[in-house]
């Protein structure tokens, strides 16, 4: 009798795989697939190219930021005599996330919190910062705001205890950009995560702002850029992003964007494809190595698990990839979060396999979308020989 039930098991399991191939297997040019779940036929949308034109899958958010996710907000601070700044994402209450680094000189904290193994299962914010090192001084501030308020984790609320607040911080370089760093003991961040926070709101600038105001990219002004996406069925995915990296979004000999397939209603200036080509050692304008780095925050009203945030966010890397030319280079210190405020569930007759590998998609070109942004919107510096992407 346990021979036989175990057999059961076995050829159970199988079936249980078989049925997932299966869906994936029936995902044709129709959009839609018929797939057996138990004795039963369920009708599955599908995801790619076919339902995008059936289904509008690609249309932006009202505002096309990643504040289009419902449940989060975005704070902003900059100082424009140290040339510098901190973007802090905020979600309502406390969300799962997760987090891939894929550059060789990351500046980072609190990202191994993030592993699906460790205690602490979601977080309070997502910090960016520019300093280098001294950037993580930002959620110093924002943690001493947010526990003086009661925010953040506890076992259990304890009268004279306050709470630590779960900060993941990723900070690039803008040390060597010509701003007064001559802070000594003092540098601003803490001061600048406090002002950020306060600050957080559905509506923020992009370009020279932030995080990203004392970024350059591949030989231009970088800067903050953020894009959204609404599929057919409602879910939303969003992407914010600090651009201060050594590859160049921009196709070398023009002003096109390697982005440019993945434009929505001209968000970056709708100059199209004709031409996107280069050589194979052909980067386009002078690229600075070791001022480099690009932090990007990818966010979705689905619910995830830790471990599907996880996929989401590698899967999102290859908008990186897809945007600047070239990525993950020794000098940048690319991280990429992800993050979900949960305000919705998803179609309980998808696989959650076939979930992620749709929201993973669609994050990783919206994040591709949220670069090109970051650099179309961004203008040079005061006493700076980095020009912008408009001035050229």
């Amino acid at each position: 009798m346990r021979v036989h039930n175990d057999q059961n098991s076995i050829m159970e399991t199988k079936m249980n795989r078989r049925n997932l191939l299966g869906t994936l297997a029936a995902i044709t040019t129709t959009g839609i697939a018929e797939t057996v779940v138990g004795k039963q036929r369920v009708a599955t949308s599908a995801f790619g190219q076919s339902v995008g034109a059936a289904t509008n899958v690609s249309r932006t958010g009202p505002r096309n930021l990643i504040t289009d996710v419902a449940g989060l907000l975005v704070g902003q601070s900059d100082d424009a005599k140290v040339k510098t700044g901190v973007t802090v994402i905020v979600p309502d209450k406390a969300a799962v996330a997760a987090c891939d680094v894929r550059g060789g000189g990351p500046a980072t904290r609190e990202t191994d919190a993030l592993s699906a193994e460790n205690l602490v299962q979601e977080v309070d914010g997502i910090v960016f910062s520019g300093g280098s090192v001294y950037g993580m001084g930002a959620a110093d501030g924002i943690a001493a705001w947010m526990g003086a308020r009661g925010l953040g984790f506890a076992m259990r609320a304890t009268p004279g205890i306050p709470p630590s607040p779960i900060l993941p911080t990723a900070c690039l370089y803008d040390l060597a950009n010509g701003g007064d760093k001559t802070w000594g003991e003092e540098p601003p961040y803490r001061r600048l995560g406090i002002k950020a926070l306060e600050a957080a709101s559905v509506d923020f600038a992009l370009g020279t702002a932030g995080a990203g105001y004392g970024a350059n990219s591949g030989g231009v002004k970088g800067g903050i850029g953020s894009a959204s996406a609404v599929s057919g069925d409602g879910i939303t995915v969003g992407a914010i992003v600090a651009v201060n990296s050594l590859g160049s979004a921009i196709v070398p000999g023009g002003k096109q964007f390697w982005a440019a397939p993945l434009e929505l209603n001209e968000e970056f200036g709708g100059l199209g494809t004709n031409g996107l080509m280069a050589g194979p050692e052909d980067y386009g304008r002078a690229m600075r190595p070791r001022a480099n780095t690009t932090l990007a925050c990818i966010a979705t009203d689905v619910t995830l698990t830790r471990v599907e945030a996880q996929r989401i966010a590698i899967m999102a890397q290859d908008g990186l990839a897809r945007a600047l030319r070239p990525a993950h280079s020794p000098f940048d210190g690319d991280v990429v979060f992800a993050i979900s405020t949960a305000q919705r569930e998803a179609n309980g007759d998808t696989p959650r396999a076939v979930l992620v590998t749709r929201l993973g998609a669609l994050a990783a070109d919206v994040l591709a979308r949220a670069i090109a942004r970051a650099i179309y919107e961004a203008t040079a510096l005061a006493d700076s020989d980095v020009p912008a992407w408009r001035d050229l």
